[in-house]
């Protein structure tokens, strides 16, 4: 019984994933899968942690991580789902979503970026995980998003998460079982290309937009410090996985920089001092700060948790400096009242922006996905075939003068470098050339900065059954009122790019004219650099805007 609902709740695409040992598409690659260039819309989705589970069963009980039934509960495990629980999600709430996208956002977006966690949690006792589980859950999601978004031709970049593996974090160097099966698995998602990586480590790169913007899928459990399996980046063991990744990393960043592309990094869990290993972080973090000109951001999800932070560059200081020890966000609040006011132009240098998306998995807060805009304003011709594209290759133009004057070497505070014990850190190597930009798109609005994000999710999930149809809602933007309708100058022009399509609005905003809204509470004019350390100077100072800061990180619930 258990085995036919894995198999067929699904949906039909994935039976023959799941039938067999594998499904291996041989020969094919993002690109091979586009039969003809598609319109650029100037949007994309990042969905996370969906963690399916065969064993969910509506009307169970929650502390049996709703597997088995328990009269007594007062809350039993819904037909959807089972917010602010410790239950995974039922093959209902991963296929309606996965249908709602299909619906509503397959036709409007560019690419997807995927960021792991495609298996239950190991919370069942009486139901252990297996890696043959593990595979096939892994193996029915990426059918569904090869069906869904890379058979109309868009991109799909997904990341290894730390629920993906069998031991759950323990994930030793490459080449080896899993992730050979893993290249199996997104095989569609692979490019040829980077074939080579993805089996030395399981990170690859991709062209999402060709010849201009390109994502970086890392394996951060080379990072994590739960992964007992690696050894943490240290410097005096070039072949420990982590420090291989980052050289690769390097290799890449500095590629797509010779040929003025810019790069989305993405992955599973996202890169803190608490989260990274010691040695792993501040090289890390001064990669992201070196390639300033050439990242548009990070991208990632683990937590579950809606939030934003920052790569600094007083990190990489050996200094005596340590983290808040409170919550995640009174850690981040604090982070963010160190930032000093006003900054100077200068200082932006000193930082890159980490954005962490909530979980479609309602474990522990409800199920939510984003919706990012980017801009793609000034290209002649909206398609992804845009390499010669002339508004493109002036940008580049452009690009490759300013890089040879915004080159300079960065230097730290590092008394303790003098110290045997800290002779071989990171921290205290000799730094390259930073590349920074003021009008880079990561500093300022420009072809292919981000602009702004909707945040859906699904308040009312309790609710929902086999008579009553789950739905998703804007929960909120970070764009201000002004952007989701055309101005005087370009309301009567035909191909205006909304940053929201209007239909998927509420309908209280599908009509130009509201002066306020609930939905905008951040009133952001893009995603830059600056505009972001504003945000956080603002969340200090404003308790009203801090609570609701505090709200969507938490859809409500308490913070675990």
């Amino acid at each position: 019984m258990r085995a036919r609902s894995l198999i067929f709740t699904l949906g039909s695409c994935c039976i023959a994933s799941l039938a067999s040992p594998t499904q291996v598409v041989l020969g094919t690659s993002q690109v091979e899968l586009q039969s003809s260039p598609r319109q650029l819309y100037g949007r994309f989705l990042h969905i996370t942690d969906i963690h399916p589970d065969p064993f969910y069963e509506p009307g169970a009980s929650q502390s049996s991580a709703c597997h088995r039934p328990d009269f007594k509960d007062e809350r039993p495990a819904g037909y959807y789902g089972t917010p602010y629980s410790f239950c995974d999600s039922p093959f209902s709430l991963t296929n309606f979503t996965l249908d709602f996208l299909d619906e509503h956002w397959s036709s409007e977006i560019d690419f997807v970026i995927w960021t792991g966690d495609n298996a239950r949690h190991d919370n069942d006792d009486d139901i252990p995980r297996t890696l043959d589980e593990i595979y096939d859950l892994n193996r029915a999601v990426a059918k569904r998003m090869e069906h869904v978004f890379l058979k109309k031709g868009i991109p799909v970049v997904p990341s290894l998460g730390n629920n993906d593996i069998w031991h759950q974090n323990r994930l030793s160097a490459g080449p080896n079982e899993i992730i050979e099966e893993f290249s199996s698995i997104w095989s569609a998602f692979i490019p040829p290309t980077s074939l080579a990586s993805f089996h030395q480590g399981a990170y690859f790169s991709t062209e999402i937009i060709p010849d201009a913007v390109a994502a970086i899928s890392l394996n951060t459990l080379y990072f994590y410090k739960k992964n007992h399996a690696v050894g943490g980046c240290d410097y005096t063991d070039p072949k420990d996985p982590g420090t291989i990744q980052l050289d690769w990393l390097e290799e890449q960043l500095e590629a797509y920089r010779s040929r003025q592309m810019q790069v989305w990094i993405t992955g599973h869990v996202p890169p803190s001092e608490a989260n990274y290993f010691s040695e792993c972080y501040p090289r890390f973090v001064e990669l992201n700060l070196r390639f300033q000109d050439t990242i548009l951001g990070n991208l990632y999800g683990h937590l579950n948790v809606d939030h934003f932070s920052f790569l600094d560059a007083d990190e990489i200081n050996m200094s005596s400096k340590t983290s808040s020890r409170g919550t995640l966000f009174e850690t981040l609040i604090a982070d963010f009242s160190e930032i000093p006011a006003p900054l100077e132009d200068s200082r932006y240098d000193d930082y890159a922006v980490v954005n962490v998306n909530a979980a479609i998995v309602p474990n522990p807060y409800i199920p939510s996905f984003r919706i990012f805009t980017y801009n793609i304003t000034g290209l002649s011709t909206l398609t992804k075939d845009i390499g010669y594209d002339p508004y493109l290759q002036t940008i580049k133009a452009t690009q490759r003068r300013r890089a040879l004057n915004h080159e300079q070497v960065r230097t730290f505070k590092k008394p303790k470098c003098e110290h045997k014990k800290f002779r071989n850190a990171w921290r205290c190597q000799p730094h390259k050339l930073w590349h920074s930009d003021s009008k880079s798109p990561s500093r300022h609005n420009s072809l292919w900065s981000p602009l702004g994000f909707a945040q859906f999710y699904m308040p009312r999930l309790e609710e929902f059954d086999q008579t009553h149809n789950p739905g998703f809602e804007l929960e909120y933007m970070t764009f201000p009122l002004s952007s989701l309708h055309p101005d005087e100058e370009t309301q009567n022009v035909t191909n205006h790019q909304y940053a929201i399509p209007l239909q998927l609005l509420p309908e209280e905003l599908r009509e130009p004219g509201a002066v306020e809204s609930e939905y905008t509470p951040y009133e952001l004019d893009d995603l830059t650099i600056p505009s972001w350390l504003d945000l956080a100077t603002r969340l200090t100072k404003n308790k009203e805007l801090r609570l609701r800061f505090k709200e969507f990180m938490y859809h409500g619930g308490v913070e675990e």
